[in-house]
This record gives structure tokens, C-alpha cells and sequence, in this order.
């Protein structure tokens, strides 16, 4: 599907960007080069490729899931500029 100046006008309203119309023409040329670039990437063959979501393959370090003592309330407390009832108190943000 070639981009026509039409198609151009109507993705650069969409976007909210200002193209003069001396630049539409040379706007749909790069785009539709874009394009032809996706398009020649479809032939590559990936069916033997697994996903990844890294390309360094990275083992996150484990901890083991024990049962442990937490901080103490008050101490956690402490350190906040006021509390009440057992909780920080912080400012409203929002009205």
C-alpha cells in the first residue's frame, strides 16, 4: 500500500505535526520507504528462533523465601515527621 500525499496530509493531522506541501512529497517518499524496509523484513526467517527479552541472556540471582522478623513499628515510626494510629501521615495531593 503506497503513501499518497493524502495519506501524508492525514497522518501529519493526526500527529498534530505541521508539513509544508513542498515537504509532502518528500514526506511519502521516506515513508514508503519505511515500509519497503518492514516489508523486506517479513522474509527473514525466524521459526528457529526462540523470543528473548534481552539480548545478553541474564539469570536474575534467587533468594530463598524464609519467614524472617520484620522492623519494628515504632522504629519505623520514628523516622517520619508525624504518624498517626500506627501510619505515616503525608499530604493530600489531590483535591
Amino acid at each position: 500500500m503506497p503513501i499518497d500525499k493524502a495519506t501524508v496530509q492525514r497522518i501529519s493531522r493526526l500527529a498534530r505535526i505541521h508539513i509544508d506541501d513542498n515537504e509532502i512529497e518528500v514526506v511519502a517518499k521516506e515513508l514508503n520507504g519505511i515500509i519497503d524496509w518492514v516489508e523486506q523484513l517479513k522474509e527473514v526467517d525466524t521459526d528457529s528462533i526462540e523470543p528473548m527479552t534481552s539480548v545478553v541472556e541474564l539469570k536474575l540471582p534467587k533468594r530463598k523465601d524464609m519467614v524472617n522478623d520484620s522492623a519494628d513499628r515504632q522504629e519505623l515510626l520514628s523516622n517520619s515527621p508525624e504518624s498517626e494510629d500506627g501510619f505515616f501521615v503525608v499530604p493530600k495531593v489531590v483535591e
